[in-house]
């Protein structure tokens, strides 16, 4: 790493946004250290980093291009990393090996596959609300995020890829210990990585044995019948994304939202008047709260001098989602304010390019579902608490909240 001193990053991502803004004051891309002192670069500016998302010369895979990559079992402390560039799948792999990953899982996310599961996106939505709100009904707090936001896509993800019930917790409790970032520790590293392959791994031998119509078994399928196409090495890391990146951004995209809704009764007024569309709230809420507010990793394949900075050949790079949304020089000196009507779609909360995410579609529709459903139900759901007292979840990766305590009213 040259240039200057790199500042840690915040492992708890208490405050994202403030954090972007200083490292904003320090340049367009600017050296950083993730927990446990990994060095990376991260850049600050909504150009900056779509121009390095866009170029070739910036490679995902940790195994060609990362120079660090052979030193991550002298560092106790880089373990954690391994959950994220030690798995081989669409997230850790450059140019044909990623196009084949992809080709493989698309069928999953296709705009009609996506369209067909719409009516039972919105059985389970229905279904969650009445629970909900039989369990609100005395007028205390609930947890609008276990009880909604949550489960809502993970059965969603379930249903899609055939994890049955016995699995269910189990994979919700591996994808929040690879999110929390707050534990840079050999233990909790250990942790994760067994976790992978006991978890997923039981998947696996689940619908090996009771093949059905889920995109585990497809995937199975290409592995034994094509076994040149995936190895048992990408099946499990390939689920761990998909499964993963499937239900996680959409809890926190639909947490987002609530929370940004209530947290501004104006804007919420103006939806539903009709004044501003749900479309444009969930855009909105990608922009300025991004589920993945900073991605691990990049990295260059030769120097790379972006808006003046050289970043060396082999130097790991962040991808800053949550930077880029609130960059004034991109979205006005307002950027950091929630502004429903601002009608801005060209944010990079589910990436650009190759790597875009598949699931994006997915998502949208899912929170397109859930939102409107949940203000139509519960016209004076309101918080409860202060927006300020409400607790990120430990992560500089995941942007959400731990608890959505709300009352239901009425």
């Amino acid at each position: 790493m040259t240039a200057s001193t790199p500042v840690a990053l915040d492992p708890f991502g208490a405050d994202i946004p403030a954090e972007s803004a200083r490292l904003r004051a320090l340049g367009p891309v600017v050296p950083v250290e993730l927990p446990g002192g990994i060095p990376a670069w991260a850049p600050t500016r909504y150009d900056t980093l779509k121009t390095l998302i866009m170029d070739s010369r910036v490679s995902k895979d940790p195994r060609k291009h990362w120079s660090l990559f052979p030193e991550i079992g002298e560092h106790p402390s880089w373990g954690w990393i391994l959950g994220w560039v030690g798995v081989i799948n669409m997230l850790s792999t450059y140019g044909p090996d990623h196009t084949r990953l992809r080709k493989l899982v698309a069928p999953s996310f296709t705009a009609r596959r996506t369209e067909s599961m719409r009516t039972r996106v919105e059985e389970i939505t229905a279904e969650l609300l009445s629970a909900m709100e039989a369990s609100g009904a005395s007028g205390e707090p609930v947890d609008l995020k276990a009880g909604f936001a949550y489960p809502l896509p993970m059965r969603v993800i379930c249903e899609l890829f055939g994890v049955p019930d016995h699995l269910v917790g189990d994979t919700g409790r591996l994808i929040a210990a690879i999110m929390d970032t707050s534990d840079p520790s050999p233990e909790h590293a250990e942790f994760v990585l067994e976790q992978i392959g006991s978890v997923l791994g039981r998947l696996i031998a689940y619908k090996t044995e009771r093949p059905g119509d889920d995109m585990t078994t497809e995937l199975i399928k290409v592995r034994d019948e094509e076994g040149d196409r995936l190895s048992d090495e990408e099946l499990l890391h390939t689920l761990l994304l998909v499964i993963g990146a499937g239900y996680e951004t959409t809890v926190n995209l639909i947490g987002n939202g609530v929370v940004a809704l209530l947290s501004h009764p104006d804007q919420l007024a103006a939806v539903r008047s009709g004044e501003t569309g749900w479309d444009e709230v969930i855009e909105e809420v990608l922009r300025v709260h991004p589920s993945i507010a900073t991605l691990p990793l990049r990295f260059a394949v030769t120097d790379i001098t972006v808006d003046g900075v050289t970043i060396p050949a082999g130097d790991a790079i962040v991808t800053t989602y949550a930077a880029a949304g609130l960059d004034p020089a991109h979205y006005g000196e307002d950027s950091t304010e929630f502004n429903a009507a601002r009608g801005t779609d060209d944010h990079l909360a589910f990436g650009i390019g190759v790597h875009r995410c598949i699931g994006a579609p997915l998502a949208r529709m899912e929170a397109m579902t859930a939102l409107p459903a949940l203000f139509e139900r519960f016209p004076d759901l309101e918080l409860a608490a202060k927006p300020e007292e409400l607790r990120q979840v430990p992560s500089f990766i995941a942007l959400g909240w731990q608890e959505i305590p709300v009352r239901l009213g009425g």
